[in-house]
């Protein structure tokens, strides 16, 4: 006999007080991840264990591990990478000590439920890997209704379907074969549900999506564009005025300071617009008034 000495945990399940909690319903999308909280208060938690059905199954704890089951917190565990083959009941042992010096376990019962949606094309075979020792039964409601497709121990309810290598295969996938697909246990709890749906039917679900939002921007577009049309209009205008100011403000500088000079010229012109006979033209009526009467009210210049 080895003198090895025995594991530790082993000898205090000897020792320790057992009790037990209700099983607690868990859902989670496949390749997402699923928590299974403990919501444990205790003194001092002092190990735990995580184990499905079938087998005993270790802990990371911490991020450096390959696993895909993590322990967080105080004993919350968090399974990442989450796959079809996870649904099913998993028991989480607590030990821990309160007040006392005994050492109690607390079993914590998880009914882990895995959801999936999966497109399909018309025509196509589909396998579904969902027939595994736990399964008891499939369920759809294509038909508005659940009905079984499938029990342990009877197979397939139609000839479009083969039950095989652990996979429920749909021959030649048609559009009545969409809906919803539910795997149950012996327990009636259910631990898969997939939702098919026609590749096509989700093409033109595309297609309509993207012709209402082509409207909604063109009626977007369409006043935006007005809108910014007008300004661009208004700026040009506003800067054209502004330019015929200053040119028309320049120019009647320089008239004036040859006005101001005595240039003989620039005089001649201003007596013959000046002391000349009244025009019934409006824009030489105009000019007469700028010219004749604007000096007036202008500040002199001094002749050079």
């Amino acid at each position: 006999m080895s003198n090895r000495p025995l594991p530790l945990l082993p000898l205090l399940l000897l020792l320790v007080s057992y009790c037990g909690s209700a099983s607690r319903s868990v859902s989670g999308i496949k390749g997402g991840n699923a928590i299974l909280s403990c919501d444990f208060e205790a003194g001092e938690i002092y190990d735990i264990s995580f184990n499905s059905q079938s087998e005993n199954i270790d802990i990371c704890r911490t991020e450096e591990c390959r696993g895909r089951v993590f322990k967080e917190g105080s004993c919350d565990i968090i399974i990442k990478d989450l796959r079809l083959r996870d649904a099913g009941k998993y028991f989480l042992h607590v030990y821990y000590r309160n007040d006392q010096t005994e050492l109690k376990r607390q079993i914590l019962e998880y009914q882990l439920h895995i959801q999936d949606e999966i497109s399909v094309n018309t025509g196509e075979e589909l396998k579904l890997d969902v027939l595994w020792t736990n399964a008891d039964k499939v369920e759809t409601n294509s038909s508005g209704e659940w009905t079984e497709v499938w029990t342990r121990g009877h197979g397939v309810s139609s000839d479009r379907l083969t039950d095989s290598d652990g996979n429920l295969t749909i021959n030649a996938f048609t559009s009545t074969d969409t809906g919803t697909y539910r795997v149950l246990d012996y327990r009636g709890e259910i631990l898969i549900t997939l939702t098919l749906t026609d590749w096509k039917g989700n093409l033109n679900d595309t297609d309509e999506d993207k012709t209402d939002a082509t409207e909604h921007l063109r009626y977007w577009i369409l006043p935006v564009g007005l809108t910014l049309v007008l300004v661009l209009v208004v700026l040009v205008l506003v800067v054209l005025v502004l330019a015929a100011v200053v040119l028309y403000k320049r120019f009647a500088r320089r008239g004036n300071r040859r006005l101001s000079s005595g240039d003989t010229e620039t005089l001649g012109v201003h007596d013959s617009v000046c002391l000349g006979p009244v025009d019934h033209d409006l824009t030489l009526q105009g000019l007469r008034l700028y010219i004749c009467i604007r000096p007036l009210f202008s500040p002199p210049f001094q002749s050079t």
